[in-house]
């Protein structure tokens, strides 16, 4: 729900309020309900309300506790709000609204910034605590909601959206050309080594997982409040299917509490069908918080990629009432402009875009609110590459009897030959020592720079901006690249995506796989909880045995939201891609060897070649480009 900025004024600085006016009115898409304005000697604040809980004037922010010392703009959800409350009413607290943000801020008066632990959601938040001249925020464990912050001499400004501290009128700076570089070369967004970085000069994000207070002074104290647990823990004697069926229930169940309409987002994978599984009995019983209402789905049908008989199974299994989403790549190929406003920063591939109009599809429904698979995979092995990352471990603990037979189920199954899989692992263990030894890693990292750098489609001027990137660990344990995918790549970018896809049109997108609870105990299982034989996500699968549609349970292949790029590149993109590469703009900007680019073009419409990936990089860097003020690469 809802977006929110701030100016924190330093030294006596004044506050500007037509800056937190321009501010606000930037974010208006992700609070059309209501605005709300703030201001002291030293500290201003705007808030635009998404409607979600307590729709009535009883959840105006910003938000001034009773004694007038406390102010608050809050921009998410506090699942266990209920919870919270009767505990805070158990000590004294008392309320006149139904919401999570009177909560929330009776949380932090009772408590103090450790708060936080309390909390079962996903939230930034900004509190000026005027009793103790500072202001305390916070970002919720995962980083499914966003918080900015720039610094200048004079002023700190924070918001939910990087557009908004560029509104301000005190950013004078550019694009980082170091971050476009990486993503131009290497094709990476959000990827950063301390959860900080963005494309722009000066701007960061605070990182998930902290809380932080600042003084009037500027002075900053910023501490994490949570991580993924470094180890795993005994799970003998227990049923994990059985505790995993328990978490995930109540962490559907949490995400209904709303007073508008819900609806999910629906593919025919394992993660959106066992949400809407759940859901569906969820509705149909209601409980605390949670309105008696229809499933309404909303899911993208493509017609080169086909999962009717998966979709249909669980129609007929919920009872849900199906939107589909259509999906023209003129039409897309014309909003890209607006697409990437609202994101500020590049996306990882076209099925973003599909994304984006799964929402706008739900705005028009009516549907306020939306659930939605992220984070499963990244917690419970779904991706193909972890099958290797767990054969890799059990080779390193010498369990070849059971790789063997793991290989020989996963090869079964999707008809690869399991000599060759035995083969590349052994291989790949038996030289873990050399890999790990730092002349091999710097000659790696010298190999695979001289081959990002022989990219004939990119000009010096833009490779010389490529720094050195930080790769994976070499590590034989699951956990560990699980870990990798969770705080570095790629969920940091999907989750980011999916915030700004949703607020695009006034819709909050809520993620039961997100979880703390379930993230920990995800973390907490031996690996092969997660990869068995030919099926990832072996747990989720065990969990939900008996409550979704067999032929999905037991499904291995995986789609999630498949574009037609290379389609709609050689053929209906294919004229605008050139008028792109033609333009004065694209050609002056000194980044690419545009005849390179317009051959390979050709080669792509005559299918000799798959490079839509890279021209939807290039088209989104053009936009991006063209949307910076200075236009000037960082540097020169």
């Amino acid at each position: 729900m809802c977006g929110f900025a701030g100016i924190l004024a330093l030294d006596n600085a004044p506050v500007d309020r037509s800056a937190l006016d321009r501010m606000g009115a930037v974010l208006t898409h992700r609070g059309p309900d209501d605005v709300g304005i703030y201001v002291s000697s030293d500290v201003g604040f705007v808030f635009r309300r998404l409607s979600i809980l307590d729709v009535s004037d009883s959840g105006h922010q910003p938000m001034t506790s009773d004694d007038g010392q406390y102010v608050i703009v809050f921009n998410g959800e506090i699942y266990n709000f209920l919870e919270l409350r009767s505990e805070l009413e158990s000590l004294g607290w008392r309320f006149t609204s139904t919401g999570d943000t009177e909560v929330l801020l009776a949380a932090y008066r009772q408590w103090g910034a450790d708060c936080v632990s309390k909390f079962n959601g996903m939230w930034a938040f900004l509190i000026h605590d005027l009793r103790r001249g500072v202001v305390c925020g916070s970002r919720d464990r995962m980083g499914v909601k966003p918080l900015y912050r720039y610094r200048t001499d004079t002023h700190v400004y924070f918001a939910s959206e990087i557009k908004a501290i560029r509104a301000s009128g005190a950013y004078d700076r550019s694009l980082r050309w170091d971050k476009a570089a990486a993503f131009l070369l290497m094709g990476r967004a959000d990827e950063v080594p301390d959860d900080r970085d963005t494309f722009y000069e000066g701007i960061e994000q605070v990182p998930p997982g902290t809380v932080f207070e600042m003084s009037i002074g500027g002075r900053v104290c910023e501490r994490r409040f949570w991580s993924i647990p470094n180890s795993g823990q005994d799970v003998s004697g227990t049923s994990p299917p059985r505790h995993f069926s328990a978490l995930f229930s109540d962490a559907v169940h949490l995400r209904l509490r709303s007073d508008v309409p819900v609806g999910v987002s629906m593919s025919g994978g394992l993660d959106s069908t066992s949400i809407m599984c759940v859901m569906a009995a969820a509705l149909a019983k209601a409980g605390p918080g949670v309105q008696p209402q229809p499933v309404r789905a909303f899911c993208h049908l493509s017609q080169d990629f086909d999962e009717s008989k998966y979709i249909a199974a669980t129609l007929q299994h919920t009872g849900a009432e199906l939107h589909p989403v259509e999906v023209d790549p003129v039409r897309m190929w014309d909003g890209l402009s607006s697409f990437l406003w609202h994101h500020d920063e590049p996306v990882h591939s076209t099925a973003a875009m599909v994304g984006y109009e799964v929402y706008r599809t739900a705005a028009a429904a009516g549907v306020k609110v939306v659930l939605g698979g992220q984070g499963a995979d990244e917690t419970a092995a779904g991706y193909p590459m972890y099958f290797r990352h767990y054969w890799r471990e059990l080779a390193s603990r010498g369990a070849w009897g059971r790789l063997t037979r793991e290989i020989s189920a996963y090869s079964r199954a999707h008809g690869l030959p399991a000599r060759n899989l035995l083969r590349d692992t052994a291989t790949w263990t038996l030289g873990s020592a050399l890999r790990h030894s730092a002349t091999y890693r710097s000659r790696a990292e010298i190999r695979n720079a001289r081959r990002l750098l022989s990219n004939s489609w990119f000009t010096p001027e833009i490779k010389n901006q490529l720094t050195t990137p930080q790769e994976p660990p070499s590590s034989f344990k699951l956990r560990d690249a699980l870990r990798w995918g969770v705080e570095r790549a790629p969920l940091p970018l999907y989750l980011r995506v999916e915030d700004r896809n949703s607020m695009a049109h006034s819709v909050e997108a809520r993620l039961p796989f997100m979880d703390y609870r379930l993230v920990e105990y995800l973390f907490s299982l031996p690996s092969g909880w997660k990869v068995r034989g030919e099926l990832n996500k072996y747990v989720l699968r065990e969990a939900m045995r008996d409550q979704i549609p067999s032929v999905v349970r037991h499904r291995v292949d995986k789609m999630g939201f498949p574009t037609s790029a290379r389609r709609w590149f050689a053929g209906p993109l294919y004229e605008p891609m050139r008028d792109l590469l033609a333009s004065r703009s694209t050609r002056e900007r000194g980044l690419y060897d545009v005849p390179r680019i317009e051959r390979d073009l050709e080669r792509h419409a005559a299918g000799d070649v798959d490079v839509s990936s890279a021209l939807f990089n290039v088209a989104q860097m053009e936009v991006i480009a063209g949307l910076d003020p200075a236009r000037r690469i960082h540097g020169r």
